[in-house]
């Protein structure tokens, strides 16, 4: 593969001012060639000694001047972005390389509004161009070589953006490139960057319905042109599947408490597995395969966390592995089980799914504040990074994961 450089960028002076707190507004959460030490990642911790369990190792560990939201690998490389609110209310996005054992800041650039979340899913691979949503409701995309004007720019919600997810980018998922973004104004949109100002799909409550703080948003079953469906989980507990091909609402369920993360295991295949995450510290596995007419789809919930559940990633390189970060400063790796059928037929002659089930790989706590990111690497397994609100950035490693 042709390497394609992404030269660094100015940084700007640091914001200055005292730390701050967490802002109440928040609801919900380079060179294609690895470096050689980046590339070594994985071996280490790898050792034949020690327990068969995988391990997380906590790799480096940076402190930041602002409050971090959210944070991305940059894919193809060693690089990541960190991204959130200064104190005096600005929006911050910091690009770091992973050298060795420590984290350099490239570049850093300041904008108008503080940033919450940031998607590269809709970004082909030779650009890399990042989407955000911001606390004044506008979605943006940056190229990351010049990052100071949006290549792209749109007013998308009245509300801040609480959370965005991109498909048919990185060679992921058929179809147009799109991204969605679900908002405190209760709307949830679909956007084609190239169709400037309005959205391809606005899901937004009926005449006289009250509205619902959209926490999250994610796209699935992009396994074709035609098919495409996206989740969005609500303050309320609500979660709907909105099908993108029919224009209508597929499924809905209410699981008691307010969805603060929600992912398909993998987004470019027939639906398979869905997570959700809660505020009480529960997670739901539905398996997605079969929908049965009245009952819907089969799930699993697990007591994983003593409190909020923030985010909910899967392991790019086994869709059957995830990780959940907690609002006590913990991690949790967690194993999806498949039953030994997934399908049944009810009473009636109806097929129905069979939940499967779920066991704890390793746990550990890195922080006293909410971890309310978390990523994956694409490109190296076990490679990891998290933001937590005591306003560090963690590189993690996780070992064993050939074993598992």
């Amino acid at each position: 593969m042709a390497t394609t450089a992404v030269p660094e960028l100015a940084p700007l002076h640091p914001p200055r001012g005292p730390r701050p707190e967490v802002p109440a507004a928040a609801s919900g959460p380079p060179s294609l060639r690895l470096p050689a030490a980046a590339a070594a990642l994985p071996a280490l911790g790898m050792s034949a000694a020690g327990p068969e369990r995988p391990q997380v190792v906590a790799h480096v560990q940076q402190s930041l001047s602002y409050t971090v939201f959210d944070c991305k690998w940059v894919p193809r490389s060693a690089r990541l972005l960190c991204l959130g609110s200064a104190p005096r209310g600005t929006g911050v996005l910091q690009l770091y390389e992973l050298r060795g054992g420590r984290l350099l800041l490239l570049s850093e650039i300041e904008k108008a509004k503080p940033i919450k979340c940031a998607t590269f899913g809709a970004a082909s691979l030779q650009q890399r161009h990042l989407a955000t949503g911001d606390f004044a409701g506008s979605l943006s995309i940056w190229n990351l070589e010049a990052p100071e004007i949006p290549v792209y720019s749109v007013k998308g919600h009245k509300e801040i953006i609480n959370s965005i997810d991109g498909v048919g980018g990185l060679g992921i998922g058929e179809g147009a490139p799109e991204i969605v973004t679900g908002s405190r104004d209760g709307t949830v949109k679909v956007w084609d960057p190239r169709q400037k100002e309005t959205p391809v799909a606005n899901m937004e409550p009926a005449q006289g319905e009250s509205k619902r703080d959209c926490w999250t948003v994610a796209f699935g079953n992009a396994y074709n042109q035609e098919e495409r469906v996206v989740c969005a989980g609500y303050d309320n507990g609500d979660i709907k599947l909105f099908d993108l091909k029919t224009m209508s609402l597929r499924w809905e369920t209410n699981i008691k408490n307010g969805v603060c993360s929600v992912e398909f295991d993998r987004k470019d295949v027939n639906m398979n597995k869905l997570v959700a995450t809660s505020l009480e510290g529960k997670f739901h596995v539905f398996d997605m395969r079969t929908q049965h007419p009245t009952k819907g789809f089969a799930s699993v919930s697990e007591k994983a966390h003593k409190s909020t559940i923030w985010q909910v990633r899967h392991l790019p390189q086994n869709r059957d592995v995830f990780m959940t970060s907690g609002g006590a400063g913990s991690l949790h790796l967690w194993k999806y089980e498949y039953p030994a059928q997934r399908s049944k037929k009810d009473s009636e002659g109806a097929e129905m799914g069979v939940a499967g089930s779920v066991s704890l790989l390793q746990n550990v706590t890195l922080s006293t504040q909410p971890i309310s990111s978390l990523d994956w690497s694409p490109d190296k397994k076990g490679l990891c990074v998290c933001g937590a609100f005591d306003q560090t950035v963690r590189v993690l490693i996780v070992t064993k994961l050939n074993k598992v």
